[in-house]
């Protein structure tokens, strides 16, 4: 499977959040694979998504407050290395909307997958496999 595993905003919301439901499932999944000892990679774009669902009240029935998502994101930051969005994501990005039929909100999922090559991660740990399925000749979906 790789040591590297890239975490989608789902999964980062349930391991974050107790109050979100599958919470108890993620928690029980990442903590097997730190006993596996997986590389958890972020990158800027799921901290960004994080701050907007964990603040969202569609999200959560009492939304966070901005001061305790930053908390949040302190306390664990150490748990996560975060995948720069550097020139080869861009272009890596680029060939992927030319690779693969991708419109509107799915460019957000492209670039994703688009950080994961860029920085050879090869696992996504995700709730939305069929938002990736395009993209399972180019990188391993994890999910429950």
């Amino acid at each position: 499977m790789g040591d590297k595993v890239f975490l989608d905003t789902n999964i980062v919301l349930r391991v974050l959040l107790r109050k979100m439901d599958l919470h108890t499932n993620v928690d029980v999944m990442v903590k097997q694979m730190i006993r596996e000892e997986k590389e958890f990679w972020i990158s800027g774009q799921i901290i960004r998504e994080f701050m907007v669902q964990a603040t969202h009240p569609k999200t959560l029935q009492k939304p966070l407050t901005m001061n305790d998502v930053v908390h949040e994101l302190q306390l664990v930051k150490s748990l996560f290395k975060v995948a720069d969005e550097t020139t080869v994501v861009r272009d890596t990005l680029l060939q992927l909307v030319k690779q693969y039929p991708i419109q509107g909100k799915q460019v957000h999922d492209a670039n994703i997958v688009a950080t994961m090559l860029a920085h050879d991660i090869p696992n996504l740990f995700t709730l939305n496999v069929v938002d990736f399925q395009r993209f399972a000749d180019k990188i391993n979906i994890i999910t429950l």
